[in-house]
């Protein structure tokens, strides 16, 4: 008794993928990651308009920019009529790197300067308090999905 069988050329790999869906390119480009370096895409113009503060603000904070030998994907992408010939600028953006102890040092920084805040608040908060009527804060919180019964 002959069984009825599919060839192989019907059953391999190609016949059984989903067929690929399309979706819109990404504005930006993500860089080859290097190794204790944090990457960021930073404003220098706007509308057509230099934002110099921005990015001497940033230079100031650590961010340096990353020259186009470091990325040479990005060539065909960079702007032609760039400030930063040197550098990856697309659409007034301009692509910077920092190290990573940096990042690490300033979010180090930010959480305690948002602890301090929260104390400073809790601190007045509490002052007020009247032993006829205390005030309480309750510090945790509980997430319940549905319904007991």
């Amino acid at each position: 008794m002959a069984q009825n069988r599919n060839t192989r050329e019907v059953s391999n790999r190609e016949f059984t993928e989903r067929p690929k869906q399309w979706l819109p390119p990404d504005l930006l480009p993500e860089p080859d990651k290097q190794a204790g370096y944090e990457y960021r895409w930073v404003r220098v113009s706007m509308l057509n308009n230099a934002d110099p503060r921005n990015l001497s603000s940033r230079l100031r904070e650590g961010y340096e920019p990353v020259r186009a030998e470091e990325q040479p994907q990005y060539k065909m992408f960079t702007d032609h009529d760039s400030r930063f010939k040197d550098n990856i600028e697309i659409g007034g953006l301009l692509l910077c790197k920092i190290p990573s102890e940096i990042v690490k040092a300033r979010f180090e920084y930010e959480a305690n300067m948002t602890k301090q805040s929260s104390e400073a608040v809790d601190n007045s908060f509490m002052r007020q308090s009247d032993a006829r009527m205390p005030l309480f804060q309750e510090r945790k919180s509980t997430v319940s999905f549905g319904q007991k019964q």
